[in-house]
């Protein structure tokens, strides 16, 4: 977080270092804490399937001697829980898995029920009780939305600035300046550890680091929603978006938002039975689930008269749907990754990136090492920061006040705002705090290190 200032050989230098320092300094003070949370959390939920598996396992391995038909397991599910209507039905992965029946119960809320291939009802299961939906909702909202789906962005929208100037204060200038190592020298001790140690960390987590978070904002409330009406209004779509929920609910990292169950499910002529098979026949990448006729996916209007035929998997670019006749049984429509606008499907890539199924283990592996090298960053920057704050103030660098030889930090500043909006609004709270408080509060700025208007700051 913290670089020791040399002998810079122009003053112009100087001056853009310090600034430019500074607001690493304080993006790093408030991204912190955020950093330490979303990192732990989304290391864990890169194990989703696996995490999802572990929580079935008592639900695996039954004698399949007996196979007893989709519809019939569907109607012990229902039998099970009076009132209950069906949504829909995940296909066993292997033979003795027990099926998954997604129902709405009579008192609105939702379940999974597993019935075992020979139709007992073996459990059941709150989709929203998931540990791998716990993890979602404290990774996208801290378990307090919406602020906390305000404050993950605001985090995110300062995580951006905090890697940006991390990466000029680490740039070689051949100057004096430290920098530019991709690891610390040998021998070095107490501070110089930690800066050569943080700066080296940043390097090798600031491409990985800037790939998470820019894939990250699509599923985000206000960037994602400004986003979504951006290519509507340009004309940039096409098909159903299937990667963030509507407005208000942050479903970006967890599928449970697709168990929202649509009204009572109309009368099919071509029974589920049938449809199972071509979903087997499909070879759709698991999970697949055959949403009933009258059924609803978020985002999108019920429609009784057909059946989807639809793969969940984790890994978006091998996504696929199918729609068939309820009435015929006839193929009507299919949705390919292929189909999607070009926008979507990067999207999607990033999406599957930043929650570890693009390529499996590796995938996994690479964001684990990404988690744990944002907490060291965030170790080394908090244990830098203690090492030189003086007693009694904050311990900012020290501030620049010859503001117009610096308009090209303020022009990229403000290019970063037009982007990212609560980067924008928090510059605002923040300009406002300064000239309505600090102004009459000469105490705090000094502890801030920020200089009053009078002074004004770089």
């Amino acid at each position: 977080m913290n670089h020791t200032i040399r002998q810079l050989p122009s003053r112009q230098d100087g001056l853009l270092y310090r600034t430019i320092w500074r607001w690493h300094f304080y993006a790093g003070l408030f991204v912190i804490p955020f950093i330490l949370v979303l990192s732990l959390t989304g290391a864990l939920y890169l194990f989703k399937p696996q995490i999802d598996a572990w929580e079935e396992r008592h639900w695996r391995g039954f004698a399949a001697a007996e196979n007893i038909r989709p519809e019939t397991q569907v109607e012990a599910a229902v039998t099970a829980f009076p009132g209950a209507t069906f949504h829909h039905y995940r296909l066993p992965q292997a033979s003795g898995d027990a099926a998954m029946v997604h129902l709405r119960l009579a008192d609105g809320s939702i379940r999974d029920v597993f019935v075992s291939p020979a139709g007992s009802v073996v459990g059941n299961r709150d989709p929203n009780a998931r540990l791998s939906r716990l993890l979602s909702r404290m990774h996208g909202s801290l378990l307090i939305p919406p602020v906390g789906d305000w404050l993950v962005e605001l985090a995110a929208s300062w995580a951006i600035v905090l890697i940006l100037t991390g990466l000029y204060l680490w740039w070689p200038r051949g100057n004096g300046v430290s920098g530019g190592r991709f690891w610390p020298r040998a021998g070095l001790k107490g501070r110089s550890w930690w800066r050569e140690g943080h700066a080296a960390i940043g390097i090798w987590a600031a491409g990985l680091a800037l790939v998470l978070l820019l894939s990250g904002l699509p599923w985000s409330n206000l960037w994602g929603d400004a986003f979504a009406k951006v290519r509507a209004e340009l004309g940039l779509v096409a098909g159903a978006q299937d990667w963030r929920a509507p407005a208000g609910d942050h479903a970006g990292h967890d599928q449970a938002a697709m168990a929202r169950p649509g009204p009572v499910v109309a009368r099919a002529k071509v029974p589920l039975d049938t449809i199972v098979l071509r979903a087997r026949q499909a070879e759709l990448a698991a999970p697949v689930i055959i949403m009933a006729p009258g059924a609803s996916d978020w985002g999108t209007a019920a429609d009784t008269g057909r059946w989807t035929i639809k793969s969940l998997t984790q890994n978006r670019p091998l996504r696929r749907s199918i729609h068939v006749d309820a009435a015929t049984g006839l193929e009507i429509g299919r949705e390919e990754f292929a189909d999607k606008h070009v926008i979507d499907r990067v999207i999607n890539y990033g999406i599957a990136w930043h929650e570890g199924a693009l390529f499996g283990w590796a995938n996994q592996l690479i964001g684990v090492l990404t988690a744990v090298m944002l907490i060291a960053l965030s170790i080394s920057g908090f244990a830098m920061w203690r090492r030189r704050r003086p007693d009694d103030q904050l311990g900012a660098p020290p501030a620049v006040t010859q503001r117009t030889r610096l308009r090209g930090v303020a022009l990229i500043v403000l290019a970063l705002a037009l982007v990212l909006p609560l980067l924008a609004a928090s510059l605002v709270v923040l300009l406002l705090f300064e000239r309505l408080v600090l102004h009459h509060w000469p105490r705090g700025a000094r502890w801030l290190g920020v200089e009053t208007v009078s002074s004004a700051t770089a």
